[in-house]
């Protein structure tokens, strides 16, 4: 059987950076200016911030370096679950703010007025 995401993948990163030197070098400076400990946000605000987009990213690396990257600064079971449940009602937020853009573009190219 295939298996299509596996924690050995992250193995194969620095492979992936010799690819293509630049882009990869650009990414990783803007990725460690991100996770940077001296910034007015925690680190463990910062990995429940990270792990709130992991969860509406569906990153499945993501969320195991920053599940990992969590439990080291201090975040509780608890907090995920509060970060996972406010990530989700976002989400959902998100998808009924597109559904009104939705209603809104049906109605325009029907060349009806928005009602």
């Amino acid at each position: 059987m295939t298996c299509y995401q596996s924690p050995d993948d992250l193995k194969s990163i620095p492979p992936l950076v010799a690819l293509a030197p630049v882009e990869a070098n650009a990414f990783l400076a803007f990725n460690h200016a991100v996770e940077r400990k001296d910034g007015l946000i925690p680190p463990k605000y910062r990995e429940l911030i990270s792990l709130a987009v992991a969860l509406t990213t569906q990153c499945a690396y993501c969320l195991d370096v920053h599940t990992a990257q969590a439990a080291k600064a201090g975040v509780t079971r608890e907090e995920i679950a509060e970060a996972a449940l406010i990530a989700a009602a976002v989400r959902a937020g998100g998808t009924l703010g597109h559904a009104l853009l939705a209603q809104r573009l049906f109605e325009q190219h029907r060349g009806e007025e928005p009602g």
